[in-house]
């Protein structure tokens, strides 16, 4: 599924609205589109634990109801984990920043722990990517608002691709939704710049969770601390990293079909 685009994925999530017969609502116009909204669409190659959508309804729907039937009519891997009632304000202001979960098979914890240091010191540290108005110099270091290695050492759920964790080293990044984008693989290209680590394989890249950064006091910056991980029993993901949850405030309403 990660190399499955975003253009992909919107067209499946519409089709499978029509299978599911949900009374969407469309746009109004010539050319009526159904009004679905997505928040920062996760590059190709990566995968992700965290996609966020808002559909409009012509009508109220069972949250729970609209969550079996969407997600019995998407193709296998494109699970709808939750659906709630929106209960004001768009999603899109209600995440700011995306924790990722870094491998890099071939790089040892040894490794990776200077590069990390290195980038974090920086001021700024200047990255090169092709844009369709051709090759554009970003700035890498300065969205970054959490980067360290991974604080499980078992990696038996934190890294589920990583088949030998000792040669694996593994990230957790969050980086804050800027424009231009700063995306994973240009932290990946930072690092590489900073201090010249550069994965022997291509790494494989999970988003875990969206949100806002937690406020640490009036006028505080978020720390560069590590992310801590969850075991099942402990704090989602959103929570260990610093993110508020973007669902959080919608949770809990009873919702009338």
């Amino acid at each position: 599924m990660r190399f499955t685009s975003h253009r992909d994925f919107a067209r499946a999530l519409e089709r499978a609205v029509r299978r599911a017969h949900l009374p969407i609502a469309y746009s109004s116009g010539f050319h009526p589109h159904p009004r679905i909204s997505y928040v920062s669409a996760a590059p190709t190659g990566v995968a992700s634990e965290a996609e966020y959508a808002e559909i409009a309804l012509q009508k109220r729907m069972d949250p729970a109801d609209l969550r079996r039937d969407l997600d019995a009519a998407l193709p296998p891997g494109l699970d709808v984990v939750e659906a709630v009632e929106a209960q004001g304000g768009g999603l899109d202001e209600r995440i700011e920043a995306s924790l990722w979960r870094l491998e890099l098979p071939g790089v040892a914890r040894e490794a990776a722990t200077p590069a990390i240091e290195a980038f974090l010191s920086a001021d700024e540290v200047l990255v090169e990517r092709m844009t369709k108005k051709g090759l554009r110099t970003i700035d890498a270091r300065g969205p970054v608002a959490r980067l360290s290695l991974n604080s499980d050492e078992s990696g038996a759920e934190t890294a589920p691709h990583a088949a030998d964790t000792d040669s694996c080293a593994i990230l957790d990044l969050v980086v804050q939704h800027v424009t231009p984008s700063v995306r994973p693989d240009d932290v990946l290209a930072g690092l590489r710049v900073a201090a010249g680590l550069e994965p022997p394989v291509p790494p494989r890249v999970t988003r875990l969770a969206q949100g806002m950064i937690a406020e640490h006091g009036e006028g505080a910056t978020p720390s560069v601390t590590g992310v801590e991980s969850g075991n099942g029993a402990g704090p989602s993901p959103a929570a260990a990293a610093g993110l508020t949850d973007p669902l959080g405030p919608d949770r809990g309403t009873a919702v009338t079909a």
